[in-house]
């Protein structure tokens, strides 16, 4: 039975990683550990999850651990800990906050996969088996995308796996966003159009971890899954797995939005700043299509009358979007 590491990133949101982690412990697949890493949140997450924990697992304390960050990229701890609470001591963005897991995962040495989930999300219970059942169907396949619903209407899917990338724009589309209901289209059409595994679920192979490395960490937020997939592109495929059904609250810390009105500043910054930075790493032959397309963001966000974030796209284009700044 293949062992996977499950890694949740938290900030700011442990009523979401709770809800998380109980749907987690319910899950049918019997052989996983679930890894907390907590970006040095500020709302008591620490102190909360911590007494989860205790609560959760008094009849089997060795089942709980907390670790500082040093301490879990050595593999220390408890081997059979079925949940770890890492303290990152400070917000590492999404990739060097995962990053801190999969080091984990890494140095135990008993990993086959690691599923990377976000904290606002609530998994079906045969999420994990339906992923590991196709990655063991196609072993070319470096990671695997689930089915992901929102969570308040469950009929809705917001992404079957991945997505599709267009790279003259530098702007993604979410395979399957527009679908209501149960009827889906053939998961092997949906593999064919990925260009990407959306992260808020995302099953990887270890031996892609080995030969590709980790996350991308200068992102901070944003474009680390799509930066993932293009250091591994000729050595593996992407796979989809229709019955690993995950349900997505969408942007629960950080403000994601497609209203304009209601988009936070952080959100705004990283999603274009590194549109800029992956164009420029991966495509720079796209840049001046990019750069049109940001114009027209400006414009949107003048019209709207978001004057911070319009000054934000100002900033990034005057500047070039230096991969060193920050909001």
């Amino acid at each position: 039975m293949s062992r996977v590491y499950i890694i949740v990133v938290n900030w700011n949101g442990w009523k979401d990683t709770i809800e998380c982690l109980e749907s987690l412990l319910l899950l049918d697949y019997p052989d996983f550990r679930i890894v907390v890493c907590d970006n040095g949140s500020h709302d008591d997450s620490i102190t909360t999850l911590q007494e989860w924990g205790r609560q959760k697992f008094s009849s089997y304390p060795a089942k709980w651990q907390f670790l500082s960050r040093e301490a879990a990229e050595k593999g220390a701890g408890f081997s059979d800990a079925t949940v770890t609470l890492v303290s990152n001591s400070s917000n590492l963005g999404f990739g060097g906050g995962t990053n801190v897991g999969l080091r984990y995962a890494m140095a135990r040495c008993d990993a086959d996969f690691c599923w990377l989930l976000n904290n606002d999300t609530v998994v079906d219970v045969s999420a994990l088996t339906t992923l590991v059942e196709r990655m063991h169907d196609k072993p070319d396949a470096g990671m695997c995308g689930s089915t992901l619903r929102e969570y308040g209407n469950r009929l809705k899917v917001q992404a079957l796996g991945g997505a599709v990338y267009y790279k003259w724009l530098g702007v993604a589309w979410h395979i399957g966003r527009t679908i209501q209901g149960d009827v889906l289209p053939d998961p092997l059409q949906v593999e064919n159009k990925m260009d990407y595994i959306v992260g808020a679920s995302l099953l990887v192979r270890s031996s892609y971890l080995r030969d590709v490395g980790l996350m991308a960490e200068d992102y901070f937020l944003y474009f680390e899954e799509i930066d993932w997939v293009s250091r591994g592109q000729g050595r593996y495929s992407l796979a989809y797995a229709p019955g690993s059904i995950v349900y997505h609250k969408v942007g629960a810390s950080i403000g994601t939005a497609t209203n304009i009105m209601r988009k936070s500043y952080l959100c705004d910054y990283y999603t274009l700043r590194n549109r800029l930075l992956f164009t420029r790493r991966y495509s720079p032959a796209a840049l001046p299509g990019v750069y049109a397309g940001l114009a027209g963001e400006l414009l949107v966000r003048l019209l709207c009358g978001r004057m911070d974030l319009a000054g934000m796209i100002w900033h990034l284009l005057w500047k070039n979007g230096s991969e060193s700044e920050k909001p």
